[in-house]
């Protein structure tokens, strides 16, 4: 997805990595900010995918000021989609020019939205730090444990339930942190 005033579709699924780092040359900077609309139309595409594992990657500074979708809904949609999202953003120092209310906010929705899935958010300094960004997000994605387990909660009340992870760190090794989906929703039925 590419977004300005609004969000398209810039590629399909495609194994030809060519393709996508094509778009993303000639992807520009440009207009309003159509963030939630793109994570939007992201997730329903991902529905698409082959592959059971699904990420997103989101390159941003957060702002949004043209979407038609509220933060709230794109909030509940992401508690609901099979995906984990990852955000690289790329803020403006506070002190380069005057950043816009949601420009502010955008790290907090980045970080907000990625931690929801399981994901987490980058943020970015300097433009010369994206590739090792991209190799640590290729990294984790790579290096992942599934966990399932069965809830004590029988009750089909299609309400969501939130799961906590405690990790105990084992010795001798580097500190570990865990990131994990906050919670799913029961069956309804």
């Amino acid at each position: 997805m590419q977004f300005s005033d609004a969000a398209e579709l810039a590629q399909t699924f495609t194994p030809n990595l060519e393709e996508v780092q094509n778009r993303l040359t000639f992807t520009q900077s440009k207009g309003r900010t159509a963030l939630l609309d793109a994570i939007y139309l992201a997730l329903h595409e991902m529905k698409k995918g082959k592959n059971p594992r699904k990420a997103l990657l989101v390159i941003s500074d957060g702002g949004d000021n043209n979407s038609r979708y509220t933060e709230t809904e794109i909030k509940n949609l992401v508690k609901e989609a099979d995906v984990q999202i990852y955000a690289i953003g790329i803020y403006e120092a506070m002190a380069a020019r005057g950043r816009t209310p949601e420009e502010a906010a955008g790290q907090g929705l980045l970080t907000e939205i990625a931690e929801q899935t399981g994901g987490r958010q980058y943020p970015v300094d300097n433009l010369n730090e994206l590739p090792d960004i991209a190799a640590k997000i290729g990294v984790e994605l790579r290096n992942q444990y599934v966990l399932g387990y069965a809830p004590l909660n029988p009750q089909h009340d299609g309400k969501y339930r939130r799961v906590v992870v405690k990790l105990i760190q084992p010795h001798g090794l580097p500190t570990l942190r865990p990131f994990w989906k906050q919670g799913y929703y029961a069956p309804a039925q």
